[in-house]
This record gives structure tokens, C-alpha cells and sequence, in this order.
């Protein structure tokens, strides 16, 4: 049975980017009209054949399906990257889910300009882009919260100390 309210719908249509307010695919508008149909009989045969167009269109690719957690867990992988296209994942999250990401410390070292450089255990690399001064540098396994801050920037917090400005890179791992 099809629960429209425990999943998550994605289209993809070929080069076309995710949208948050795209359009809804035809499959789903026709699995949506069946609600109306009064009669019993009629209701059932609906059900069934939209039921067969959303599993046909989930088998080619064209609508995917993927619950909460999956959608958390892609977030939070995607926590900091400027990935405007996949704010569809956002979809009935919680404010604090989006916009804040606790992590522990895999690595961390101090670039060529004594800022701070951190891979957190999922692989993420943040670098420091301010010229705060942490008294003490986190080490492994170190626990961090980075929360989202102005202009695409975030806060890291490393124990009680006061919070760096960071920025999610792509560059390779700390060492």
C-alpha cells in the first residue's frame, strides 16, 4: 500500500534541475484523484491501476521514492555543500535537522595559514575562515556542532570554546 505521507517523491526529467516547488509528477496527481472517486468498485480499480503507474515509473527512473531517513541521511552528508538542488530533501525536516550538524573529528590540522582544517568521520572537510584561535585544536574523535551562519558561512563549536567560522570544502582529507 502506497503512503503518500511517508515518502518523499523526486521526478527526474532528463537535464531539468530538482526543484523544491517543482512540479508534481502526473503518476501522483493520478493516484491523488482516485480520493475522489464515491464509489467502492471504481475507488479499488483506480488505486490499483495508479498503483501499477507509480511502480512502472519508479522501475524507469522516473519518480523516486526514498523515506525520512534516507533523506536525513543524505542531508547530512550534503550538510554545508552549496547544493541548491537537492533542497527537496528538506521536505518536512526540522529547522534544527537543516541547520545544524553534530560530528565527531576524524583528522584535523592547521593549514599553510594556521587555520584550521577538519575531516569529521563521514569524510566532510571543513576549513577555518576566520583568524580566531581555538586554545585547544580538536582532536580525533573530538565531538563538533556546526550550525549555519551568514553569507554561506557556518559555526563550528568545538567543546565549550568559542565558535569558528567555517566553510564545507571538497578538498581531500585532512592528514
Amino acid at each position: 500500500m502506497l503512503r503518500p505521507a511517508l515518502v518523499l517523491l523526486v521526478t527526474l526529467s532528463a537535464g531539468a534541475a530538482l526543484a523544491q516547488s517543482g512540479p508534481e509528477p502526473d503518476v501522483i496527481k493520478a493516484l491523488k484523484a482516485c480520493s475522489t472517486i464515491k464509489t467502492d468498485g471504481e475507488r479499488l480499480a483506480c488505486y490499483d491501476k495508479a498503483a501499477q503507474s507509480v511502480t512502472k515509473a519508479q522501475e524507469t527512473g522516473e519518480v523516486i521514492i526514498i523515506d525520512k531517513q534516507t533523506a536525513r541521511a543524505a542531508r547530512r552528508q550534503a550538510f554545508g555543500l552549496e547544493l541548491p538542488t537537492l533542497s527537496i530533501l528538506d521536505r518536512g525536516a526540522d529547522k534544527a535537522e537543516t541547520e545544524t550538524l553534530e560530528a565527531v573529528v576524524k583528522a584535523a590540522r592547521t593549514d599553510a595559514e594556521g587555520r584550521l582544517v577538519v575531516t569529521l568521520e563521514d569524510g566532510a572537510v571543513w576549513r577555518q575562515i576566520d583568524q580566531e584561535i581555538l586554545s585547544k585544536p580538536p582532536k580525533a574523535g573530538t565531538s563538533v556542532e556546526i550550525r549555519k551562519a551568514a553569507m554561506g558561512s557556518y559555526r563550528m563549536k568545538v567543546g565549550s570554546q568559542p565558535a569558528i567560522r567555517v566553510r564545507r570544502s571538497e578538498a581531500g582529507p585532512a592528514r
